[in-house]
C-alpha cells in the first residue's frame, strides 16, 4: 500500500522562494496524511517555463541555492518523498542543463531522472535550453512498492509517431507498481480529453498504474489548467483534480494495485464529458488575465468601451477576473459614432457595476488633421483618417495607463487580427489581449453564455444584436470590408488550424471550404482571405500578447516569417 499526496499548485515563473514556500505547505498537508510521497510537477523549482533565463548566470545560481533551501526544507519531514522538477547541470557535450525530476528525502537527493523527449513544436522550444536524458527507465522502491518516473513529453509518444524513442517501452519492462508522470501541461480546447485518451492508453497497453500531475496557472499567453488525474490498466481513468484551481489531495494505491481515497473510500467517479466549449473559454480566460495581471503587477485594468461586443466581452471578462472595483471602461466618441454605441457602453457598465468615463475625440482628430493639411499640403481622408481615429482612442488609452497605474487590454478577436482588420499603434494598443484567439462568431457566443452564467443581461442584448462596426467612417460595417464572419470564420480555422483543430471541428471546416470553392466567387474568397492573413503577420508581430484557448494561437505557437513570397 502507498499513498501519494498530488500537489497541484500555481508556480510563479522566477519566484523560486515563493515556490518552495508553496511546496513546503503542501508537504506539510501531506506529512499530516501520512503521504509516503509528495509530487510536484514539471519545473515547479522554477516555475515553467524560464525561457532564456536559463542562460542567465545568476539565475541558475539562484537555482543552485534553491535547491539547497529545498533539501534542508525536506529534513522537516524525513519519511516524506518529495518528487518535484528542476532544471540540473549537465556535465559533457551538448546543452548545458537537463531537464530533470528529482526524488528527495531528509535533505538527500535519492533519484534523478531527466526529460528524454524535449518538445520543439508549437508553444515549446525545450531543445533550446536542454540536454535529452538517457533512454533508460528510472524506479524507486518507497515502502513495498516499486515507483517509476517519467517527465510530461516522455509519455506521449507511446505510438511512436514523433520520436524514436519510446520511455514507456523501457517504464514497461521494469514493470513498476506505479508510475508517476510529472508535467506542465498547458491547457486549449480538446486538451483534457487528448490527455486522457493518451495515457489511458498507455496504461492499457503497458498494464501500468500511472499518476498525471499537472500544475495550474497563466504564464503570459498560456494557461495551465490543472485537472491531474490517475489511470488504471483496466479501469481506465478512476481520479480527476479540480480544474483551473489548486488542488492537494491524497490518493492511496491497494495491495491489488487500485486508486482509492486516502480513507479508503472508493473514488467518485470521473465525468466523461469536461467543461462545455463557452465555459471552458470563460475560465481559461479569467484565470489567465488574473494570474497576468498579478505576476505582472497591476491590480486595476482600463479597456476601451466602443459599444461593441468584443469591448463588452472583455470588460465582461475583466470583471469577472479581477472584481468591477478594478475595472475601468472609457467611450470616446468620434464624428461618426452612433448615440446607441455610447448609451449601450453606459448601459454595459451599469450592468457591470463599473465606472465609465467618456473622453470624446473629435476635436482631437479634427486638430490633428488641420496641422496635418498644413505641414503637408494634402488633407487627411480615406484610411489614414480612419486609422486617425482609431490611434486617438489608442493614444487616449495609454495616457490612461501611464496616469493611474492600469493595464490596457486590447480587446481585437481573432478573426479581426487574423486578416490585419485592426490598426496599429490604435485599437491595437495595450498589455494583454484577451480575446486574440477567439473567431468572432466565438465572441457573439461566449457573450451569451457570460448572460446566462450571470442569470442576468451583463451585456446588452442591442450590443449582441447590433451589425458589427469599427465606426470609423459614415454608416461603416464590418462586411463592407471582410466576408461574413460565419464565412471568414470557416476559412480561417481550415487556412491557420488546419490538423491542429479537432477531427470534427477540422472535418466541419474542411467541408465548408470544399462547398464554397464550389460557389461561383467562392475560389476568390478564400484566396483574398488567405492573402490578408499572410500579408498581416506584420501587425500581429507587434501586437500585444494573446491569451491561447485554442490548439494553435498567434505568437510563439505559430511562427510565420514578415517578409516572404507566399502563394
Amino acid at each position: 500500500m502507498l499513498k501519494v499526496t498530488l500537489a497541484q499548485l500555481n508556480y510563479m515563473v522566477g519566484d523560486i522562494s515563493g515556490n518552495i514556500r508553496r511546496m513546503r505547505e503542501a508537504a506539510t498537508r501531506a506529512a499530516a496524511e501520512q503521504a509516503d510521497l509528495v509530487v510536484f510537477s514539471e519545473l515547479s523549482l522554477c516555475g515553467y517555463y524560464p525561457g532564456d533565463l536559463l542562460d542567465e548566470p545568476s539565475f541558475l545560481q539562484r537555482l543552485d541555492a534553491g535547491l539547497q533551501e529545498l533539501l534542508q526544507t525536506t529534513r522537516q519531514f524525513p519519511d516524506l518523498h518529495w518528487v518535484v522538477g528542476a532544471p540540473t547541470r549537465h556535465d559533457g557535450p551538448g546543452k548545458p542543463l537537463h531537464n530533470s525530476l528529482l526524488v528527495l528525502k531528509n535533505g538527500q537527493i535519492r533519484l534523478q531522472y531527466d526529460k528524454q523527449l524535449l518538445p520543439t513544436y508549437n508553444i515549446f522550444d525545450e531543445r533550446r535550453h536542454f540536454e535529452p536524458g538517457a533512454d533508460t527507465a528510472k524506479v524507486l522502491r518507497v515502502g513495498n512498492c516499486q515507483v517509476g518516473f517519467l517527465v510530461c513529453e516522455d509519455g506521449w509518444n507511446d505510438q511512436g509517431a514523433d520520436y524514436a524513442t519510446n520511455p514507456f517501452v523501457r517504464m514497461g519492462d521494469a514493470a513498476p507498481d506505479l508510475v508517476i508522470s510529472i508535467n506542465a501541461s498547458p491547457s486549449h480546447l480538446g486538451k483534457r480529453e487528448q490527455r486522457h485518451e493518451v495515457f489511458t492508453q498507455a496504461a492499457a497497453r503497458h498494464k501500468l498504474a500511472i499518476l498525471y500531475i499537472n500544475q495550474i496557472g497563466g504564464q503570459d499567453q498560456i494557461v495551465f489548467d490543472g485537472a491531474s488525474f490517475a489511470v488504471e490498466p483496466e479501469a481506465g481513468l478512476v481520479f480527476e483534480a479540480r480544474r483551473f484551481e489548486e488542488d492537494v489531495c491524497t490518493l492511496e494505491l491497494n495491495a491489488q494495485g487500485r486508486f482509492q481515497a486516502c480513507d479508503g473510500q472508493t473514488l467518485p467517479t470521473v465525468p466523461a464529458q469536461g467543461l462545455a466549449t463557452m465555459e471552458f473559454y470563460r475560465q481559461q480566460i479569467v484565470l489567465g488575465l488574473r494570474d497576468y495581471a498579478r505576476r505582472c503587477g497591476f491590480q486595476q485594468v482600463v479597456v476601451g468601451s466602443s459599444g461593441g461586443i468584443d469591448s463588452a466581452l472583455t470588460l465582461a471578462l475583466a470583471v469577472d477576473a479581477l472584481g468591477a472595483e478594478n475595472v475601468v471602461g472609457i467611450t470616446m466618441p468620434s464624428s461618426y459614432s452612433s448615440a446607441g454605441s455610447v448609451d449601450d457602453s453606459v448601459l454595459l457598465c451599469r450592468n457591470l457595476g463599473i465606472r465609465l468615463y467618456e473622453h470624446p475625440i473629435k476635436e482631437l482628430v479634427t486638430t490633428y488633421a488641420r496641422q496635418f493639411e498644413a505641414s503637408f499640403g494634402e488633407p487627411l481622408k480615406g484610411l489614414a483618417l480612419e486609422n486617425l481615429q482609431a490611434r486617438a482612442r489608442g493614444t487616449t488609452l495609454m495616457e490612461f495607463s501611464n496616469a493611474f497605474g492600469h493595464l490596457l487590454l486590447t480587446t481585437g478577436n481573432k478573426s479581426e487580427v487574423s486578416v490585419g482588420y485592426c490598426t496599429l499603434y490604435g485599437d491595437t494598443n495595450g498589455g494583454l489581449g484577451l480575446l486574440g484567439d477567439l473567431y468572432k462568431t466565438e465572441v457573439f457566443e461566449l457573450s451569451r453564455h457570460i448572460n446566462q452564467h450571470a442569470g442576468r443581461e451583463l451585456i446588452p442584448q442591442a450590443i449582441i444584436d447590433k451589425p458589427p462596426s469599427a465606426e470609423l467612417a459614415p454608416g461603416q460595417k464590418d462586411e463592407d470590408s471582410l466576408p461574413p464572419y460565419a464565412v471568414l470564420d470557416e476559412i480561417l480555422k481550415w487556412h491557420i488550424e488546419g490538423q491542429h483543430l479537432s477531427s470534427k471541428e477540422y472535418a466541419q471546416a474542411a467541408a465548408f471550404v470544399t462547398r464554397l470553392r464550389a460557389e461561383a466567387g467562392g475560389p476568390e474568397t478564400i484566396a483574398r482571405v488567405q492573402k490578408l492573413v499572410f500579408r498581416s503577420e506584420y501587425k500581429r508581430r507587434q501586437a500585444p500578447p494573446m491569451l491561447r484557448v485554442r490548439p494553435r494561437a498567434f505568437g510563439t505557437g505559430r511562427q510565420m516569417p514578415i517578409a516572404a513570397h507566399y502563394e
